[in-house]
């Protein structure tokens, strides 16, 4: 049985621990979640190692109420979460066959051009952009299995689209919550990118965030600093700016994770130095799959803020950030993701009107992308 926070809770897991996978699931810290429970981070701590015992009902009530579960979550040993189901779970079964399969000799079906394959890994960013995360993962295995097999047969000239597509499989997984499958493809896109420091720092993007969906923050920091020592962006290679703007937004979220707020302010000075070199409008590298400009690391910020506890600080720059035109030249998808984790910020504020009115603003730009794909 799979024991990932967001999908099951293990029968055979303590309390302690069991709370540890609901307080991740709800984004909280364990500053944030101590607060709202009126105990300290220690008490916290010590409940989550085992050092400690919920041994009061009216504890295990408050903790319950905070972690939106009921008491017989947390004490029950047969407590699991649903598997999912539907369309999107035939589709995600597709993609783990697919990953499963190792065969790069034949798919039953003529193989495609480079140039055709292009095409269809750019449409594939395209609507993950736009937020359309049920129509990738259909496109997915196919992709997967074509950029895969056409590599195999000329691998110098098809690397950047096999990376590509491994890349998207990795960044879709993380949005559908299987950071562990994520960090398999993240993995399996660093394979193909063999030693060439551009495809690998690629990779590496959706290698920190699977990392950081598994609450691995200081190995995700490492990742990414290590992907950025041989990049030397320079102002003719722009595609590198990004790059290195992308590697060091990713590297100051994984180390909020990590409280610490010295690497934060190092990575998030750097990103605005490379940020402010391309421009004020998004540059989008490696063909468009790459999206960098100031405003990211102004909302980088804001979450970073949110992340050490400062949620008051976290919501000034939040609106700062997004007053402005460039919020709203970002794509559909990466301001629908920036808007859920903000969100937090509200709540740890006890706005829970601004909580609300900023996921529902998330849906309508998530939903108004999709009308616009079904529309072309």
């Amino acid at each position: 049985m799979n024991n990932r926070p967001g999908r099951y809770l293990a029968g055979d897991l303590p309390p302690g621990r069991r709370v540890a996978q609901l307080r991740a699931r709800r984004g909280m810290t364990q500053q944030i979640f101590a607060n709202r429970i009126g105990k300290s981070k220690s008490w916290v701590d010590k409940v989550e190692r085992g050092l400690r015992n919920l041994d009061r009902f009216s504890t295990i009530e408050a903790v319950a109420e905070v972690l939106g579960v009921t008491p017989e979550i947390l004490l029950s040993k047969a407590a699991r979460w649903p598997e999912p189901t539907g369309p999107a779970a035939d589709a995600l079964e597709r993609v783990r066959a697919t990953l499963a399969c190792y065969d790069t000799t034949a798919t039953g079906r003529p193989a495609p051009s480079a140039d055709e394959l292009t095409r269809r890994v750019n449409h594939a960013w395209e609507a993950y952009r736009h937020a359309h995360h049920p129509q990738v993962l259909r496109m997915l295995p196919d992709l997967l299995t074509d950029a895969r097999h056409l590599t195999a047969n000329s691998p110098a000239d098809t690397a950047d689209l096999l990376v590509r597509a491994y890349r998207l499989a990795a960044q879709v997984l993380i949005k559908l919550d299987e950071p562990e499958l994520a960090w398999l493809v993240a993995d399996r896109a660093m394979t193909a990118a063999a030693d060439d420091p551009r495809r690998a720092a690629m990779a590496v993007i959706p290698l920190t965030q699977a990392l950081r969906a598994l609450h691995r923050g200081q190995l995700a920091i490492t990742a990414a600093t290590t992907a950025l020592q041989p990049l030397t962006p320079t102002p003719s290679r722009h595609d590198d700016f990004t790059l290195a703007g992308i590697l060091h937004i990713q590297a100051a979220l994984a180390a909020a994770t990590c409280d610490n707020p010295t690497a934060v302010r190092h990575h998030t000075r750097h990103a605005a130095h490379l940020a402010t070199e391309l421009g004020d409008h998004p540059h989008h590298g490696s063909g468009g799959d790459l999206d960098f400009a100031p405003v990211m690391v102004d909302l980088t910020r804001a979450l970073t803020a949110a992340e050490l506890g400062d949620s008051q600080h976290a919501i000034n720059l939040h609106q700062h950030a997004t007053s402005g035109d460039a919020w709203r030249t970002l794509p559909a998808e990466h301001r629908a993701a920036y808007l859920i984790d903000i969100s937090r910020a509200y709540l740890d504020l006890g706005d829970h009107r601004a909580a609300g009115q900023a996921l529902v603003t998330a849906d309508v730009t998530r939903l108004a992308t999709t009308i616009g794909l079904i529309q072309r």
